[in-house]
């Protein structure tokens, strides 16, 4: 696959986009010498600019989307989350991780920038992919607190813990408050997909994506309902987790992927 194109059709975009790389970069770099205060302003810099490409890229002519995109825009969601969450709870530390995160999924969207709309197939399909991303976000962010909620675990029975921790039930509660949210917005990706799938097929369309997205859905439902009458936590609630996020991130980056990588296809 020929990379160049996705890197000269915008170059404003495309610088933009390394700076932003580098500012996440930098923070996953530097973040041990700075203070809060600074590590803050870098990474709300950072935030700052991967919007500003975000909406550069969304806004281009003809509008381009596709995996790579997706996990981008899911990333900086996560992010944002973050922000608000760091200044509710000092304690809340993944900015290392985060910034990582953020790093790979601009370099990945400028690499990978997506297919060409140059027409929309339904004049829902805006509305089925801001749900699909928010529903990615919010999931995504409910395996980022699940993997702290593992280390904190795992810090509390090496006895490694400290004042300044964040409360391991609170990271729980956090978790599941974004699986059920993340759960509400994928049941409405579902139902918007498949109304405009009946308008333009006349029937649902069953394909790779809608397959891994409904499983995606099922077992989420298995996790909040688990939770809410069995009391599920601990392992078997983040297991879960792990393998209902891994379906949705197959459901659509991951068919996208293969599409665009490996089968180069629009």
């Amino acid at each position: 696959m020929n990379l160049m194109p996705a890197l000269t059709t915008n170059p404003p975009a495309a610088l933009l986009s390394a700076v932003a790389a580098l500012s996440y970069a930098f923070l996953a770099w530097a973040h041990p010498r700075m203070t809060p205060a600074q590590t803050r302003g870098v990474l709300a810099s950072a935030w700052l600019l991967h919007l500003v490409v975000l909406a550069m890229a969304l806004l281009d002519t003809p509008a381009r989307f596709g995996f790579a995109p997706a996990l981008s825009v899911t990333a900086w969601l996560v992010l944002s989350v973050y922000l608000i969450e760091s200044r509710m709870y000092p304690q809340l530390k993944a900015r290392w991780t985060l910034a990582v995160l953020g790093t790979l999924a601009i370099l990945l969207a400028l690499f990978f920038p997506g297919a060409e709309y140059h027409a929309l197939p339904s004049n829902w399909m805006p509305l089925h992919w801001a749900l699909g991303i928010a529903s990615y976000g919010l999931i995504a962010a409910a395996v980022v607190h699940a993997w702290l909620m593992q280390r904190a675990e795992k810090a509390m029975r090496q006895g490694a813990t400290s004042e300044t921790s964040m409360p391991l039930l609170t990271l729980e509660r956090l978790t599941f408050r974004f699986v059920a949210a993340g759960f509400v917005l994928l049941s409405a990706t579902l139902l918007v997909g498949g109304w405009f799938s009946e308008l333009i097929n006349e029937r649902w369309v069953w394909n790779h994506k809608t397959v891994f997205s409904v499983l995606a859905w099922l077992i989420m439902g298995v996790l909040l309902w688990g939770r809410w009458r069995l009391g599920w936590r601990g392992r078997v609630a983040v297991r879960t987790l792990y393998l209902g996020a891994g379906f949705l991130l197959l459901g659509y980056a991951g068919s996208r992927f293969v599409l665009e990588v490996v089968l180069q296809r629009a």
